[in-house]
Protein backbone atom coordinates (compact mmCIF):
# COMPACT_ATOMS: atom_id res chain seq x y z
CA UNK A 1 0.00 0.00 0.00
CA UNK A 2 1.36 3.68 -0.85
CA UNK A 3 0.81 5.42 2.30
CA UNK A 4 0.79 8.53 -0.41
CA UNK A 5 -2.77 7.98 -1.58
CA UNK A 6 -4.02 7.21 2.47
CA UNK A 7 -6.52 10.26 3.42
CA UNK A 8 -5.32 10.03 6.69
CA UNK A 9 -8.37 12.07 7.10
CA UNK A 10 -9.50 8.29 7.86
CA UNK A 11 -7.25 7.66 11.04
CA UNK A 12 -9.24 10.44 12.78
CA UNK A 13 -12.74 8.56 11.54
CA UNK A 14 -11.04 5.23 12.37
CA UNK A 15 -10.14 6.50 16.01
CA UNK A 16 -13.46 7.95 17.07
CA UNK A 17 -15.64 5.38 15.11
CA UNK A 18 -13.98 2.92 18.12
CA UNK A 19 -14.36 5.18 20.68
CA UNK A 20 -17.88 6.00 20.11
CA UNK A 21 -19.03 2.78 18.83
CA UNK A 22 -22.03 4.80 16.87
CA UNK A 23 -21.94 6.01 13.31
CA UNK A 24 -23.87 8.88 14.71
CA UNK A 25 -22.35 9.97 17.49
CA UNK A 26 -18.44 9.64 15.53
CA UNK A 27 -20.60 11.97 13.06
CA UNK A 28 -22.10 14.43 15.72
CA UNK A 29 -18.20 14.49 17.42
CA UNK A 30 -16.31 15.53 14.15
CA UNK A 31 -19.34 18.33 13.20
CA UNK A 32 -19.64 15.80 9.63
CA UNK A 33 -23.16 14.43 8.35
CA UNK A 34 -24.17 10.58 8.94
CA UNK A 35 -23.87 9.73 5.22
CA UNK A 36 -20.13 11.00 5.22
CA UNK A 37 -19.29 9.30 8.31
CA UNK A 38 -20.94 5.91 6.88
CA UNK A 39 -19.19 6.97 3.64
CA UNK A 40 -15.55 7.12 5.55
CA UNK A 41 -16.67 3.98 7.46
CA UNK A 42 -16.82 2.06 4.29
CA UNK A 43 -13.42 3.51 2.74
CA UNK A 44 -11.83 2.47 6.32
CA UNK A 45 -13.11 -1.25 5.50
CA UNK A 46 -11.96 -1.30 1.93
CA UNK A 47 -8.26 0.16 3.07
CA UNK A 48 -7.69 -2.62 6.07
CA UNK A 49 -10.20 -5.10 3.85
CA UNK A 50 -12.20 -5.76 7.45
CA UNK A 51 -15.70 -5.01 8.79
CA UNK A 52 -13.82 -3.41 11.45
CA UNK A 53 -17.38 -2.26 13.03
CA UNK A 54 -20.38 -5.20 13.02
CA UNK A 55 -23.98 -4.24 14.06
CA UNK A 56 -25.16 -7.03 16.78
CA UNK A 57 -27.35 -6.69 20.16
CA UNK A 58 -25.09 -4.69 21.56
CA UNK A 59 -24.89 -2.45 18.99
CA UNK A 60 -21.59 -1.72 17.17
CA UNK A 61 -19.51 -3.91 18.17
CA UNK A 62 -15.18 -3.83 17.02
CA UNK A 63 -13.91 -6.86 15.31
CA UNK A 64 -10.30 -8.07 16.35
CA UNK A 65 -8.73 -6.83 13.95
CA UNK A 66 -10.49 -3.38 14.71
CA UNK A 67 -9.36 -3.60 18.36
CA UNK A 68 -5.48 -4.64 17.43
CA UNK A 69 -5.26 -1.64 15.02
CA UNK A 70 -7.34 1.27 17.63
CA UNK A 71 -3.85 1.37 20.17
CA UNK A 72 -1.67 1.94 17.40
CA UNK A 73 -3.80 4.43 15.22
CA UNK A 74 -4.36 6.29 18.50
CA UNK A 75 -0.36 6.23 19.15
CA UNK A 76 0.19 7.79 15.52
CA UNK A 77 -2.54 10.55 15.94
CA UNK A 78 -1.48 11.59 19.42
CA UNK A 79 1.94 12.14 18.36
CA UNK A 80 0.87 13.89 15.15
CA UNK A 81 -1.45 16.17 17.94
CA UNK A 82 1.79 16.52 19.79
CA UNK A 83 3.92 17.69 16.82
CA UNK A 84 1.49 20.09 15.21
CA UNK A 85 0.49 22.00 18.07
CA UNK A 86 2.79 25.09 19.43
CA UNK A 87 5.40 24.32 22.03
CA UNK A 88 3.73 25.61 25.40
CA UNK A 89 5.72 25.60 28.67
CA UNK A 90 3.64 24.52 32.12
CA UNK A 91 4.84 26.32 34.86
CA UNK A 92 2.71 25.24 37.92
CA UNK A 93 3.72 28.12 39.68
CA UNK A 94 1.49 30.45 38.05
CA UNK A 95 -1.18 28.11 36.48
CA UNK A 96 -4.92 27.79 37.08
CA UNK A 97 -5.32 23.98 35.85
CA UNK A 98 -8.48 21.80 37.36
CA UNK A 99 -6.87 18.64 37.36
CA UNK A 100 -9.42 15.89 37.27
CA UNK A 101 -8.36 12.62 38.77
CA UNK A 102 -10.46 9.28 39.89
CA UNK A 103 -9.03 7.74 42.89
CA UNK A 104 -9.74 4.75 45.40
CA UNK A 105 -10.40 5.32 48.95
CA UNK A 106 -7.49 4.09 49.07
CA UNK A 107 -4.68 5.71 46.75
CA UNK A 108 -7.26 8.91 48.32
CA UNK A 109 -5.91 8.64 51.63
CA UNK A 110 -2.13 7.49 51.20
CA UNK A 111 -0.75 8.39 48.12
CA UNK A 112 -3.07 11.63 47.12
CA UNK A 113 -2.99 12.73 50.84
CA UNK A 114 0.52 14.05 50.19
CA UNK A 115 0.06 14.98 46.59
CA UNK A 116 -2.42 17.71 47.74
CA UNK A 117 0.28 18.93 50.59
CA UNK A 118 3.26 19.34 47.63
CA UNK A 119 1.18 20.92 45.35
CA UNK A 120 0.35 23.62 48.24
CA UNK A 121 3.60 24.48 48.38
CA UNK A 122 4.95 24.08 44.35
CA UNK A 123 1.43 24.74 42.61
CA UNK A 124 -0.38 26.84 44.32
CA UNK A 125 -3.11 27.81 42.62
CA UNK A 126 -3.44 24.11 41.13
CA UNK A 127 -7.34 22.46 41.79
CA UNK A 128 -7.40 19.25 42.44
CA UNK A 129 -11.17 17.48 41.56
CA UNK A 130 -10.87 14.18 42.80
CA UNK A 131 -13.30 11.83 41.63
CA UNK A 132 -14.81 8.16 43.28
CA UNK A 133 -14.66 5.09 41.19
CA UNK A 134 -18.41 5.00 40.70
CA UNK A 135 -18.20 8.62 39.27
CA UNK A 136 -16.10 7.95 36.08
CA UNK A 137 -16.40 5.24 33.79
CA UNK A 138 -13.39 3.77 31.11
CA UNK A 139 -14.68 6.21 28.10
CA UNK A 140 -14.54 9.31 30.46
CA UNK A 141 -10.69 8.61 30.80
CA UNK A 142 -10.16 7.49 27.32
CA UNK A 143 -11.97 10.85 26.05
CA UNK A 144 -9.86 12.96 28.47
CA UNK A 145 -12.61 14.10 29.99
CA UNK A 146 -10.59 12.70 33.59
CA UNK A 147 -7.38 13.38 33.19
CA UNK A 148 -5.99 10.24 35.57
CA UNK A 149 -7.15 6.95 37.23
CA UNK A 150 -5.73 6.10 40.45
CA UNK A 151 -6.56 2.71 41.27
CA UNK A 152 -5.55 -1.28 41.32
CA UNK A 153 -7.03 -2.52 38.30
CA UNK A 154 -7.84 -6.11 36.87
CA UNK A 155 -7.65 -5.11 33.44
CA UNK A 156 -7.09 -1.53 31.38
CA UNK A 157 -8.00 -1.39 27.91
CA UNK A 158 -4.97 -1.53 25.39
CA UNK A 159 -5.08 2.28 24.43
CA UNK A 160 -4.46 3.34 28.00
CA UNK A 161 -0.98 4.05 29.06
CA UNK A 162 -0.46 3.56 32.91
CA UNK A 163 2.55 3.73 34.91
CA UNK A 164 2.79 0.89 38.20
CA UNK A 165 3.13 3.52 41.36
CA UNK A 166 3.66 1.00 43.80
CA UNK A 167 2.99 -2.58 45.35
CA UNK A 168 1.88 -2.94 48.91
CA UNK A 169 1.68 -5.65 51.05
CA UNK A 170 -1.74 -6.50 53.63
CA UNK A 171 -2.17 -5.74 57.70
CA UNK A 172 -4.62 -6.45 60.17
CA UNK A 173 -5.52 -3.40 62.00
CA UNK A 174 -7.34 -3.82 65.15
CA UNK A 175 -8.33 -2.65 69.05
CA UNK A 176 -5.79 -2.61 71.73
CA UNK A 177 -8.49 -4.07 73.86
CA UNK A 178 -9.18 -6.57 71.15
CA UNK A 179 -8.41 -10.21 72.84
CA UNK A 180 -7.35 -11.23 69.38
CA UNK A 181 -3.97 -9.19 69.25
CA UNK A 182 -2.79 -10.75 72.19
CA UNK A 183 -2.48 -14.33 70.56
CA UNK A 184 -2.65 -13.85 67.02
CA UNK A 185 -3.01 -16.79 64.55
CA UNK A 186 -4.82 -18.66 62.32
CA UNK A 187 -7.56 -19.63 64.34
CA UNK A 188 -8.11 -16.74 66.55
CA UNK A 189 -8.34 -14.98 63.48
CA UNK A 190 -10.91 -16.95 62.23
CA UNK A 191 -12.77 -16.64 65.69
CA UNK A 192 -13.21 -12.91 65.63
CA UNK A 193 -15.20 -10.82 63.29
CA UNK A 194 -14.35 -8.92 60.29
CA UNK A 195 -14.71 -5.44 58.22
CA UNK A 196 -14.25 -6.15 54.44
CA UNK A 197 -13.30 -3.16 52.76
CA UNK A 198 -12.54 -2.48 48.68
CA UNK A 199 -13.60 -0.99 45.67
CA UNK A 200 -11.23 -1.63 42.73
CA UNK A 201 -12.02 -0.62 38.70
CA UNK A 202 -14.43 1.84 37.23
CA UNK A 203 -18.19 2.50 37.31
CA UNK A 204 -21.32 2.05 39.58
CA UNK A 205 -20.35 -0.34 42.43
CA UNK A 206 -22.72 -3.33 43.46
CA UNK A 207 -23.79 -4.96 46.71
CA UNK A 208 -21.70 -7.79 47.81
CA UNK A 209 -22.74 -11.31 48.33
CA UNK A 210 -20.80 -12.79 51.18
CA UNK A 211 -21.06 -16.04 49.77
CA UNK A 212 -19.74 -15.41 46.76
CA UNK A 213 -16.11 -15.75 48.38
CA UNK A 214 -14.59 -16.24 44.43
CA UNK A 215 -15.72 -12.38 44.00
CA UNK A 216 -14.29 -10.89 47.43
CA UNK A 217 -11.16 -10.32 46.70
CA UNK A 218 -7.59 -11.21 47.62
CA UNK A 219 -7.98 -11.81 51.62
CA UNK A 220 -10.88 -14.26 51.37
CA UNK A 221 -9.49 -15.88 47.96
CA UNK A 222 -6.67 -16.73 49.94
CA UNK A 223 -8.25 -18.23 53.05
CA UNK A 224 -10.48 -20.56 50.31
CA UNK A 225 -7.29 -21.43 49.39
CA UNK A 226 -6.53 -23.54 52.89
CA UNK A 227 -10.32 -24.11 53.06
CA UNK A 228 -11.69 -21.31 55.16
CA UNK A 229 -13.54 -18.40 55.58
CA UNK A 230 -13.92 -15.37 57.49
CA UNK A 231 -17.29 -13.79 59.43
CA UNK A 232 -17.78 -10.65 57.63
CA UNK A 233 -19.90 -8.29 60.03
CA UNK A 234 -19.64 -5.18 57.92
CA UNK A 235 -18.60 -4.26 54.38
CA UNK A 236 -17.53 -0.95 53.23
CA UNK A 237 -15.83 0.98 50.06
CA UNK A 238 -13.97 3.35 52.63
CA UNK A 239 -10.26 2.77 54.74
CA UNK A 240 -11.23 5.16 56.84
CA UNK A 241 -14.49 3.69 57.94
CA UNK A 242 -12.91 0.17 58.30
CA UNK A 243 -9.56 2.10 60.27
CA UNK A 244 -12.26 3.82 63.09
CA UNK A 245 -14.56 0.69 63.20
CA UNK A 246 -11.66 -1.74 63.70
CA UNK A 247 -10.58 0.47 66.65
CA UNK A 248 -13.85 1.39 68.20
CA UNK A 249 -15.24 -2.37 68.13
CA UNK A 250 -13.51 -5.84 68.05
CA UNK A 251 -13.14 -6.45 64.39
CA UNK A 252 -10.76 -6.64 62.23
CA UNK A 253 -9.63 -4.49 59.09
CA UNK A 254 -7.44 -6.64 56.93
CA UNK A 255 -6.18 -4.26 54.03
CA UNK A 256 -3.33 -2.94 52.37
CA UNK A 257 -0.49 -1.88 54.84
CA UNK A 258 0.43 1.47 53.85
CA UNK A 259 -3.38 2.25 54.56
CA UNK A 260 -2.74 1.05 57.97
CA UNK A 261 -0.19 2.87 58.33
CA UNK A 262 -2.39 6.07 58.88
CA UNK A 263 -3.16 4.74 62.37
CA UNK A 264 0.35 3.50 63.10
CA UNK A 265 0.93 6.33 65.88
CA UNK A 266 -2.30 5.72 67.40
CA UNK A 267 -1.44 3.62 70.56
CA UNK A 268 -5.36 2.47 70.94
CA UNK A 269 -4.58 0.70 67.90
CA UNK A 270 -2.67 -2.33 67.38
CA UNK A 271 -1.40 -3.39 63.86
CA UNK A 272 -0.01 -7.29 62.86
CA UNK A 273 0.64 -9.25 59.49
CA UNK A 274 -1.84 -11.93 58.79
CA UNK A 275 -1.44 -15.07 60.24
CA UNK A 276 -1.52 -16.70 56.13
CA UNK A 277 -0.10 -15.34 53.15
CA UNK A 278 -1.89 -13.11 50.61
CA UNK A 279 -0.35 -11.75 47.78
CA UNK A 280 0.74 -8.07 47.08
CA UNK A 281 -1.51 -5.98 45.06
CA UNK A 282 -0.30 -3.10 42.49
CA UNK A 283 -1.10 0.43 42.82
CA UNK A 284 -1.56 1.97 39.52
CA UNK A 285 -1.95 5.60 37.85
CA UNK A 286 -3.73 5.51 34.26
CA UNK A 287 -4.53 8.02 31.68
CA UNK A 288 -5.69 8.66 27.78
CA UNK A 289 -3.33 8.78 24.84
CA UNK A 290 -4.91 12.08 24.51
CA UNK A 291 -3.02 13.38 27.12
CA UNK A 292 0.00 11.59 27.06
CA UNK A 293 2.65 14.56 25.60
CA UNK A 294 0.40 17.34 27.02
CA UNK A 295 3.00 19.20 29.33
CA UNK A 296 1.38 19.90 32.26
CA UNK A 297 0.04 16.60 32.56
CA UNK A 298 3.55 15.32 31.89
CA UNK A 299 4.28 17.33 35.14
CA UNK A 300 1.68 16.10 37.30
CA UNK A 301 2.79 12.27 36.54
CA UNK A 302 6.44 13.15 37.95
CA UNK A 303 5.01 14.89 40.86
CA UNK A 304 2.91 11.72 41.20
CA UNK A 305 5.75 9.23 40.18
CA UNK A 306 7.92 10.96 42.83
CA UNK A 307 6.18 10.84 45.93
CA UNK A 308 4.69 7.60 44.86
CA UNK A 309 8.66 6.17 45.70
CA UNK A 310 9.57 8.52 48.58
CA UNK A 311 6.66 6.72 50.07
Amino acid sequence: MNIAKVDLNLLVYFDVLLRERSVTRAANHLNITQPAMSNGLKRLRNLFNDPLLVRTTDGMTPTQRALELQPVVRDVLSRLESVMQPEIDFNPVTSERTFRIMASDYAESTLLLKVIERLASIAPNIVLDVMTPSDVSFHDVEQGKVDMAINRFDDLPQSFHQKLLWRDAFSCVMSHTNPICRDFTLDSYLSAQHIWVSKTGFGIGVGVDPQAVQKLGWVDTELNKVGQKRHIRVFTRHYHVALQLAKAQNLVATLPSRAAKIYADDPAVVILPPPFAVPEIELKMAWSALLQHDAGHIWLRRVMSDIAEQL
